[in-house]
């Protein structure tokens, strides 16, 4: 297992690094022996490319940024480090230096952007009578319950914040790291 990177993963908005059990589960039965799932706060892009930064110092070696959903911008944004070695997108925002999700989710508004509630404190809610088929779609419906009602809501600020510099400047094209969507 040595011989294999460490694989940090960055959740998107609306949940939490437990999101990742089942991915945990089938990277360790790969041979990944070092895994870490990211607690991002939600409060901004910048907060959370933090947070990723402070886990990915305290590895030693080689470190694989795994991003989902807005995830994606934030393993863009943190994804600086001399020890990350590659950035994946497992259906995530992927943005340039300048772009932001939600400048992205206005180009192409996802299916359920209707389902979106903020609240007078400025975080934005999927409503939990439309978790499911919004966030989820594919889990039983009791796991979708738990999930609505345990949701991290974002502040709804974090969608407009840009990706200030990805790896290897305003555009990641002939650089070490190599865009994978899934």
């Amino acid at each position: 297992m040595a011989d294999k990177p460490t694989v940090v993963l960055v959740h998107g908005f609306w949940g939490g690094a437990a999101h990742w059990a089942k991915v945990v589960v089938e990277l360790h039965n790969r041979g990944f022996g070092s895994l870490h799932a990211v607690e991002n706060p939600l409060t901004s892009l910048m907060d959370d490319a933090e947070r990723t930064r402070k886990m990915v110092k305290q590895v030693d070696g080689p470190v694989i940024l795994v991003g989902h959903s807005y995830g994606g911008a934030v393993i863009t944004e943190a994804g600086d480090l001399p020890n990350v070695t590659g950035l994946v997108y497992v259906a995530a925002f992927a943005p340039d230096a300048g772009e932001s999700p939600g400048q992205i989710s206005q180009e192409l508004a996802p299916a359920a952007i209707e389902n979106l509630a903020p609240d007078s404190d400025g975080y934005l809610w999927i409503k939990q009578d439309k978790f499911h088929e919004s966030f989820c779609q594919d889990l039983p419906a009791d796991e979708a319950l738990v999930m609505a009602v345990t949701q991290k809501a974002p502040l709804a600020s974090t969608f407009g914040d840009n990706v200030t510099a990805p790896p290897g400047g305003s555009s990641r094209r002939g650089t070490r790291y190599r865009r994978t969507t899934a």
